[in-house]
């Protein structure tokens, strides 16, 4: 991506519909934090605006699927169409950090998430979550979520929960932590020459 297409903003949209899910999803990765977000699973919602407001990413998502059965299915779609927007917003990856670590708390609880936008999809989670649900959202769900983002942007996403005592507290730290890190990693810094990598290609 040259400097121009940079400085323009690096955008980019899905739309996914299988018989479990239907869902439109786009994002600014160079944005202002405007999120617009209309799906079935109102904790995911709450997730979502975290993660887009922390990260400055302009996020629209709108989805429907089969919650009636559960949220897996929902969740998971939204993970996989949020990992290949990013993926095709950064292009070519020229000139980002490509790295970041950050850690969030929340009250109780400390997140930390660490990424390499590395073109190798790894996710690793260390959370030791107290509470099945928070509400009516189960907390494997963030693993659903964060794996498939992971595999479809093809980054290494690593997320470790310290501690915490409220499930609530952890998870929103989790997902505050990645809008920062992703930010971080996304951003463009003059220094960088062309991909940063000395293989000249990510």
């Amino acid at each position: 991506m040259s400097e121009d297409q940079a400085k323009a903003g690096r955008s980019a949209a899905v739309s996914r519909k299988t018989n479990e899910t239907d869902i439109q999803l786009s994002l600014g990765v160079d944005g202002t934090g405007a999120v617009s977000i209309e799906t079935d699973v109102p904790f995911l919602n709450h997730m979502l605006d975290l993660f887009a407001k922390h990260g400055q990413f302009d996020l629209k998502v709108e989805a429907r699927g089969d919650v009636d059965i559960d949220d897996h299915h929902t969740v998971e779609d939204i993970g996989i169409c949020l990992g290949q927007v990013l993926r095709e917003a950064l292009g070519d990856k020229a000139g980002i950090k490509r790295y970041a670590s950050v850690f969030v708390p929340m009250d109780e609880a400390l997140a930390q998430v660490v990424i390499d936008i590395s073109n190798r999809p790894h996710f690793e989670l260390r959370a030791d979550f107290p509470a099945a649900t928070v509400g009516s959202f189960s907390s494997e769900l963030v693993h659903e979520f964060l794996w498939k983002l992971a595999l479809e942007a093809r980054i290494t996403l690593h997320v470790i929960v310290h501690y915490g005592r409220n499930t609530h507290h952890m998870i929103e730290a989790v997902f505050k932590a990645l809008g920062r890190a992703l930010d971080e990693a996304t951003s463009i810094d003059p220094r960088v020459k062309g991909v940063p990598s000395t293989k000249g290609v990510l």
